[in-house]
């Protein structure tokens, strides 16, 4: 942490003289040169008189930047929040063993193998020392908190702040901290389209109709007239209020929160100098066709951005519109990587003695898959054609396989006549010797007959049978005791 020393200035407004001089300590907290936000500002004072402030800064480096700034180091480290901290149960200022050490002693007493109950409170364990173990995260959440993990170190606003110069502390100090609390690009917008695997094989064009906000051309997003938009006086025409909360003695926590009075514009149009085509609002709704090119090997739950085309807000650049591909199902093929899965249902004879099957591309071509006479088909067989699955993206001339899962349908039973079943059996591969035993005498084998077999049926009996009651059970004529 930096602690700077502000002088204050006692002026006159009347007289314009100045009076006597007074210095106070301000925390500015730092963890990389001055990577800070200050929690003092200008000071006002009644009867028109104000205390006007020469503030100055030390670099870590050492060099000054600004006239009159001085600093030196404290030991401690301002945060926005404490809750990973707290979990771990160390300070703020911890070492990297200092966290280690911590983390294997909650480990031991709260893993779910030792303590099954407390499966919540070790995911919390292992997250908190997750980010505090990395250096990298640990910045963003001392800077932003939870908040701003999510949003990938972006956030702010917090006990850290994020100045990048020091002439962003002068800026803070009179009046151009705006900057550092608005967002600088607008948010995406996301659209999803229903596509086919022919439109995903032979590319398409599809239009899209999407309504988003656009600057009013009217008034060039002044949302008035030139010149009639007054500077909000509660933010100072910043957008945000910053207040300060202590913490610990030496430890302030700084919250912006958006300004009531102006929602955050930091200016405010009289009802009269309003822009008559957007009301004031700087924006108006508008529709715009996109035209979304599907290129040829394009994936389910692909993205295609449309940089810049999202909604447009004054001082921001436009977000993105985002198109995420959703491929629907389609009745033959299925696709795999880049390869095309089929099945393909032969009858007996088919199978044994070869088939010329057409079969309908995602192209409008007829491939004729064919099996010539003695190559064997065995249900569950897979074959595949090269060069006949899905392009490659970017890549369009290099193809996947088409991969043919095939069953074999068997004819009903008595399909034939008992007499010529001899003539069938002439032609099929004769039994192996172990096949059929020597002797056929009764008194060494016990004759067991097939039988169609329902095993989902069965199951479910079993499953009613095994939550019947007692009085079920009794009814059913289960074993019962012998009663004289």
């Amino acid at each position: 942490m930096y602690v700077c020393r502000i002088t204050y200035v006692h002026l006159n407004t009347s007289s314009g003289l100045a009076g006597n001089a007074r210095s106070r300590e301000v925390d500015f907290g730092a963890r990389t040169k001055l990577d800070a936000t200050p929690v003092v500002g200008r000071e006002r004072a009644r009867g028109g008189r104000f205390w006007k402030s020469r503030v100055e800064l030390q670099s870590c480096e050492g060099a000054k930047r600004c006239l009159h700034i001085r600093a030196v180091r404290s030991n401690s480290i301002m945060v926005k929040e404490m809750g990973f901290y707290d979990t771990l149960g160390v300070q703020a200022n911890a070492t990297l063993d200092e966290l280690k050490k911590a983390y294997r002693k909650l480990a031991l007493k709260y893993h779910p193998d030792k303590n099954p109950t407390e499966g919540e409170k070790f995911k919390q364990i292992s997250q908190a020392y997750e980010v505090l173990s990395d250096p990298q995260k640990r910045e963003i959440y001392d800077r932003g908190g939870e908040k701003a993990l999510k949003e990938g170190g972006t956030g702010g606003g917090g006990g850290g702040g994020g100045f990048a110069s020091p002439m962003d502390i002068f800026d803070f100090f009179f009046g151009g901290g705006s900057r550092m609390h608005r967002e600088r690009k607008g948010k995406n917008m996301v659209h999803q389209i229903t596509v086919t695997l022919e439109e995903l094989y032979n590319g398409a064009t599809r239009k899209l109709a999407v309504q988003k906000n656009c600057i009013c051309e009217r008034c060039e997003g002044r949302g008035s007239r030139k010149g009639a938009a007054q500077v909000c006086m509660s933010c100072h025409g910043t957008g945000m209020q910053v207040r300060v909360h202590q913490l610990l003695p030496g430890m302030v926590q700084q919250v912006s929160t958006v300004c009531s009075s102006c929602q955050g514009q930091g200016q405010r149009i009289s009802h009269k100098d309003r822009c008559k085509a957007c009301g004031g609002r700087k924006i108006l709704r508008q529709k715009k066709i996109l035209e979304v090119h599907i290129d040829k090997g394009m994936k389910d739950g692909q993205k295609i951005v449309f940089h810049g085309e999202g909604d447009q807000e004054p001082g921001l650049e436009p977000g993105d519109i985002i198109i995420v591909l959703d491929l629907r199902e389609h009745s033959l093929f299925t696709r795999r990587g880049n390869d095309l899965v089929m099945s393909m249902e032969l009858q007996l004879v088919e199978a044994l003695c070869g088939f010329k099957r057409p079969v309908q591309t995602l192209d409008n071509r007829t491939l004729l898959v064919t099996s010539h006479p003695g190559e064997l088909i065995k249900p569950e067989d897979t074959k595949c054609i090269l060069n006949e699955g899905m392009p490659t993206y970017r890549r369009p001339f290099e193809k996947g396989l088409l991969v043919i899962h095939f069953s074999v349908v068997f004819p009903p039973a008595n399909f034939l006549p008992k007499n010529r079943l001899k003539d069938l059996k002439r032609y099929l591969p004769e039994k192996t010797s172990a096949e059929e035993p020597d002797s056929m005498d009764e008194d060494l084998y016990i004759y067991a007959e097939l039988e169609d077999c329902d095993l989902e049926s069965r199951r479910r009996h079993r499953h009613q049978y095994y939550y019947m009651d007692e009085d079920d059970y009794a009814s059913t004529g289960g074993v019962q005791c012998q009663t004289s």
